[in-house]
């Protein structure tokens, strides 16, 4: 089942991963409600213009895709429309819900160790570790452990242990609704995860 979906991310690093993901999407592209290459220039209006545009945008969607890329800090509205998606709003007797949120870890130099690095622990578990410095930090808030896939070295399963799981570039590539059902499920069953909201 397809779900209208927003992709935030840092334009001046990740528009071509941007217009990868769309069209990986194939079909289920006509629900995207984002920008694309024919959406009006923002550039030079207001700061509460671009507010006003993103909101209408994030709205009606039910799934942020964000793409976690080295520089995506410097964005001034990336954890904004994070926020945004994971508040219910309330607008003309309609209420929004709390959307899915995954994140698309961005390939650099041919891998993912500059965010994941992946190891093997004493007990023969493959871990990956991520280097928070790179992430704001509602995204580090939504990804406490909902629960350990093993107790002895507490690794989390990615798609299940915290409300916004990362997924490297090539594996969400190669199958976004996998994906994207996963963020929208887990926004389904909410209670389950204790979701940070706020900045």
């Amino acid at each position: 089942m397809a779900h209208k979906t927003f992709i935030s991310y840092k334009y001046s690093e990740a528009q071509d991963l941007r217009d990868k993901i769309i069209e990986a999407l194939g079909d289920d592209a006509t629900y995207y409600q984002g920008e694309t290459s024919d959406s009006p220039d923002l550039t030079d209006t207001s700061t509460d213009n671009i507010s006003r545009v993103l909101r209408d945008m994030i709205y009606d969607t039910s799934v942020m895709i964000v793409i976690i890329s080295p520089n995506m800090k410097q964005s001034k509205w990336i954890d904004w429309e994070i926020e945004y998606s994971l508040k219910e709003t309330n607008r003309e007797n309609r209420i929004s819900k709390t959307n899915g949120v995954v994140g698309v870890v961005m390939e650099i130099s041919g891998g993912y160790d500059w965010l994941r690095p992946t190891h093997r622990n004493s007990d023969g578990c493959v871990c990956v570790s991520t280097n928070d410095s790179y992430l704001y930090d509602i995204i580090k808030k939504n990804r406490f452990p909902k629960e350990y896939s093993c107790n002895i070295c507490q690794t989390v399963n990615n798609l299940t242990g915290s409300y916004i799981s990362l997924i490297n570039e090539e594996d969400f590539l190669n199958d976004p609704q996998k994906y994207i059902d996963n963020a929208y499920n887990k926004s389904q069953s909410i209670d389950n995860y204790d979701i940070t909201k706020q900045r």
